[in-house]
């Protein structure tokens, strides 16, 4: 893969931000802006998604764990702290158990670590649809699963900002990174992960319940479990809590 595209701001320590599906590096354009007076912070574009380039082919998450890992050891900053969200949460997964020099503590928020067969069949529904309408077809649905009603109803300007950077993914690309996701099979590696784990779960994430939040956390050694009282895109909806948590989380470490 070639180099993805991303953004650096801040001074200090390094924190590394991973997006959701249908997302770009601006989903998290508020918490770095908390962040970046303390630490550097290093967003990018995952495969297919904003400026970052798409796959020839398709790939799974082991894929992202790896152009991850590409993209810290560009960095020459020695391990960092890696953060994700949804699709950037199971990417975290992925890093830790298959690159664990890469990463000095990780947080996985409002992610999973596998899904069930009923799972796995509503994300090929979305895959079989977009492939033949387009991503603007799972557009409404996806911020609905994002963001909770009222979010919606108040940051219009934010809601339409995420929704050009949805609809702007080829449907191919965005296709393939949902297979990837549907795909994931993290519970078998998580046991070996043995860097510091912050596992936050959404109390109003329907897309990734806390359940699932739940399980990740109990299976990585020693990992925390966090609650934040925000949908699926918690970072979004709310910021401060979700760069405090970090912050917390990476202080005590």
């Amino acid at each position: 893969m070639p180099a993805l595209h991303s953004i650096t701001e801040g001074q200090g320590p390094v924190i590394v931000l991973s997006h959701a599906l249908g997302c770009d590096l601006h989903m998290w354009d508020e918490v770095a802006a908390l962040l970046k007076d303390r630490y550097t912070v290093v967003r990018y574009d995952q495969r297919g998604h904003g400026q970052s380039p798409a796959s020839d082919a398709a790939f799974g998450m082991h894929d992202l764990a790896q152009d991850a890992a590409e993209l810290i050891a560009a960095l020459g900053r020695g391990p960092v702290h890696f953060a994700g969200v949804s699709m950037g949460g199971m990417t975290a997964q992925a890093l830790a158990a298959l690159h664990p020099d890469a990463v000095q503590t990780i947080t996985i928020a409002n992610s999973a670590a596998q899904y069930d067969a009923a799972a796995r069949q509503g994300w090929q529904a979305r895959i079989d649809t977009v492939r033949a309408q387009g991503v603007a077809a799972i557009a409404e649905g996806a911020l609905q699963r994002w963001l909770s009603p009222e979010f919606l109803a108040a940051h219009p300007a934010r809601v339409a900002q995420m929704r050009a950077a949805l609809v702007r993914i080829p449907a191919e690309p965005y296709a393939q990174a949902c297979a990837a996701v549907a795909g994931i099979a993290l519970h078998a590696t998580n046991p070996g992960i043995r860097c510091p784990a912050l596992v936050i779960g959404g109390t109003l994430d329907f897309a990734t319940p806390m359940a699932l939040s739940e399980e990740i956390a109990a299976g990585i050694p020693g990992a925390e479990l966090a609650r934040i009282d925000a949908a699926h895109i918690s970072c979004v909806e709310q910021p401060q809590a979700f760069a405090q948590l970090l912050d917390g989380f990476i202080q005590r470490g």
